[in-house]
């Protein structure tokens, strides 16, 4: 193989990447998506130190700190959720 031809392969190679980037759309671009992702973090958080805030102040109050613990990491799950499908 010629130099020449090497060269056009990656220049081919180079021309079609840059296509490809074009119409690429970046996923989470949304607005609302980003608001909505800022708000559950921000709910995930407050509901996480609130359960450790339970768990130290209120040790007899198992069921308390599970359900507050519990429904923090679901709101996280709904978050993660959300920043791979958008």
């Amino acid at each position: 193989m010629k130099t020449e031809d090497i060269d056009k392969i990656i220049a081919e190679a180079l021309e079609e990447e840059k296509k490809g980037r074009k119409g690429h759309k970046r996923r989470g671009n949304s607005a609302n998506i980003r608001n909505a992702r800022k708000i559950l973090n921000i709910l995930f958080m407050t509901g996480f130190i609130a359960a450790v805030i339970i768990y130290f102040a209120c040790p007899e109050q198992r069921v308390l700190f599970f359900c507050t613990g519990f429904g923090a990491m679901l709101l996280k799950i709904v978050e993660f959720c959300l920043r791979f499908m958008f």
